[in-house]
């Protein structure tokens, strides 16, 4: 039983490293266009300086552990060709983007991984050293694997699948399939349990592939198209407010215009009623009468 274990682990890490040659190899065709153009400018550089140092975190997990000689000779070839990348990328960058990318590998490459390396020489040793960097690998190739949810987000947004090759959504799924098992296999979660999030989002990415393959795409131009007649209508119900709002002030106007001269002519007759009514009269004068009274 134990010999069946092996074999198939030996099986399942062998189609690793083959599948995972072939990821590696996917970035070829934009480097072609990269050599064609004699420019970089417009790609990003971060995908290849994350890969290298995910990379020489494995190789260090593996160097520490046993039986996981597998994983050392990928991930040796994977820093290999995508230190070629970086290089490729650099010579034929602008300057502003040389600098950017030469920030990033410092602060990786350098830092990140010198104080990985600096911290657990020092402040772990044996097998406390061995969990703490698989912890490590496990939590940043987490993050490596959430990185296609940007992509998934631009296809759903744009209705197209330009974004996404088929293909190496298929071979990233392959790929977490086969060290899915190989960790599994190995009795190594920390190399299975990442594996479980890229098979999860390569099935979630071949769906929406099929979904969106046939659509047609929504282009730069269709969405400012759109978003010029959401405008449009935006001011034409603005526009319509606000005439609406004018036509009941005319009216407003018009109606006190035929009130006010019936009231002043109710003012000017009420105004005559009461001089009127308050007009003095004249009493006619009556003779004073003189009483006498003898005693």
């Amino acid at each position: 039983m134990t010999a069946n274990f092996a074999h198939l682990t030996l099986a399942f890490g062998l189609l690793g490293n083959v599948v995972s040659f072939m990821v590696f190899l996917a970035p070829l065709p934009t480097f072609y266009k990269v050599y064609k153009k004699k420019s970089s400018e417009g790609f990003q550089s971060a995908p290849y300086v994350v890969g290298l140092f995910s990379a020489m975190l494995w190789i260090y997990y593996a160097l520490l552990k046993t039986n996981t000689m597998l994983l050392l000779t990928i991930n040796c070839v994977g820093c290999f060709i995508q230190t070629f990348y970086i290089c490729f990328f650099l010579f034929y960058a602008p300057k502003k983007t040389r600098m950017e990318c030469l920030k990033l590998i410092v602060l990786l490459i350098v830092i990140g991984f010198g104080l990985v390396i600096f911290l657990t020489q020092f402040l772990a040793s044996g097998v406390n050293r061995i969990v703490i960097v698989g912890w490590i690998c496990l939590v940043f190739s987490l993050c490596v694997f959430v990185a296609p949810l940007g992509v998934m987000r631009q296809v759903i947004k744009t209705k197209s699948v330009e974004y996404m090759p088929i293909l190496l959504s298929v071979a990233l799924t392959l790929n977490a399939v086969t060290w899915f098992f190989y960790g599994i296999l190995l009795g190594d979660f920390n190399i299975a349990i990442p594996n479980v999030f890229g098979f999860t989002f390569g099935v979630i990415q071949m769906m929406l592939y099929v979904v969106y393959k046939n659509k047609k795409p929504v282009s730069c131009e269709t969405m400012s198209e759109v978003k010029i007649s959401e405008l449009e209508e935006q001011k034409i119900s603005q526009l319509e407010d606000q005439k609406a709002i004018d036509n009941v002030k005319l009216h407003g106007a018009l109606t006190c215009s035929d009130i006010l001269p019936i009231v002043d002519q109710l003012n000017e007759k009420k105004h005559d009623a009461v001089l009127v009514a308050v007009e003095p009269q004249v009493l006619p004068t009556v003779p004073n009468h003189i009483i006498e009274v003898t005693v």
